[in-house]
């Protein structure tokens, strides 16, 4: 079973280092987590593209930036139609996966992005959608983040009525990046399999982006799934704490660690002139480099990761278990999984601690493929369009 991952950001990083020039994905990118040669390494046979936004936008503003974040999947998709196919439901993803091309779904990483309209949220499935992270790390007028203090209980009535909307639509849920309280109010209101796109397990690292062993018992009885991601500081308490302790330092000299939303091209300007991401690492700033000398980062291994993945299995069953890399979406990852070449090293692990080839398979993207059949079917009314193969 060829990986189908829950969460990649490489549209975020086409907007902000290239204009959303979409050229040359078909060769090495260095500077990247992801391309096309490195996906084919990496056994990716499926991928939720994320098309995020930053949390502070204003509603209005975040879904333009979120139409434009989804046209560059279709117009990536478009440059390499030997090696991405839009995928819109579970059998378009089986599809592209006979065909040999890299199943192509998106996913918005908060609700800011919907405008708390639910015709948006509609039109956003009529595009192929599939899945909407509730929150990202703001709390939003209807539903709370996990790195903010509670507002509304979890889901207020309108939060529960976007998750019951996304259901009856045939949307996943996504509960990465909400708050404890709120993804018990989410499973207490779905009828259909939610997911985690990328978080990892409390029991094993008490971060707030992590979810607790309470709520991985109920995402077994929901028939959903939470796919483990590979963030440093995420999977390992001791790689956070020195990430908290750098951040404080670059504060400190003065070092930038945020480069902004860029803004996307204009009408008729070329992309290369546009004002992008200078993609330098603030930890290689020449006056930090005394302090990361005396600190070196902890190291973060794959080993790391599946503990994770067992932990998950071990709670919630080998059947709702599945990856969510993060790749492009974050700097910090375990030193032996860099890029979306690194799939093979995670399941290699987990073999040697005994998981039989199914197992992996389910683990790989049988469960997600699942996921995604299981909420097709008891939509109410789909809305994401017919694809070109029917």
């Amino acid at each position: 079973m060829p990986i189908i991952d829950g969460h990649n950001d490489l549209p975020m990083q086409l907007r902000g280092r290239y204009g959303y020039d979409v050229s040359g994905l078909d060769e090495p990118r260095p500077e990247l987590h992801t391309d096309i040669p490195r996906l084919r390494a990496g056994g990716v046979g499926g991928q939720f593209w994320s098309v995020y936004v930053p949390g502070d936008l204003d509603e209005p503003s975040a879904v333009v930036a979120t139409m434009e974040q989804i046209d560059a999947v279709y117009r990536m998709a478009a440059a390499y139609p030997d090696d991405f196919a839009i995928a819109y439901s579970a059998d378009d993803v089986t599809r592209a996966l006979e065909a040999g091309r890299i199943a192509s779904l998106i996913g918005i990483e908060g609700g800011h992005s919907l405008a708390t309209s639910l015709g948006v949220l509609r039109s956003f499935a009529r595009l192929g959608v599939r899945y909407v992270t509730l929150t990202h790390n703001e709390n939003l007028s209807w539903a709370d983040s996990a790195v903010r203090e509670p507002r509304v209980g979890g889901l207020n009535d309108e939060g529960r009525a976007v998750v019951r909307e996304m259901q009856r639509i045939g949307v996943l849920v996504d509960l990465s990046h909400v708050a404890p309280v709120t993804m018990h109010a989410a499973l207490d209101t779905a009828f259909a399999p939610v997911i985690f796109s990328h978080s990892g397990v409390r029991a094993l690292h008490d971060h707030p982006r992590n979810v607790p062993d309470d709520v991985l018992t109920r995402l077994r009885d929901n028939g959903g799934v939470i796919q483990l991601t590979f963030v440093a500081p995420f999977v390992s308490a001791e790689a956070r704490a020195w990430s908290v302790a750098a951040e404080e330092e670059l504060e400190r000299l003065g070092v930038p660690t945020s480069e902004g939303w860029p803004r996307a091209p204009r009408p008729g300007e070329d992309p290369s002139t546009v004002q992008t991401w200078p993609g330098a690492d603030p930890l290689a700033a020449p006056s930090f480099a005394a302090w990361l000398e005396a600190n070196p980062r902890p190291p973060v291994t794959a080993a790391q990761v599946a503990d994770h993945v067992d932990h998950a299995r071990d709670v919630a069953g080998v059947d709702h278990v599945g990856l969510g890399g993060d790749f492009d979406g974050t700097t910090d990852l375990p030193d032996d999984m860099r890029d979306v070449a690194s799939y093979p090293r995670l399941l290699a692990e987990l073999s040697a601690r005994g998981w039989s080839e199914a197992d992996l398979d389910k683990l790989a993207g049988a469960n997600i493929l699942r996921v995604l059949r299981e909420s097709e079917r008891l939509a109410q009314e789909p809305l994401w369009p017919l694809s070109p193969a029917r």
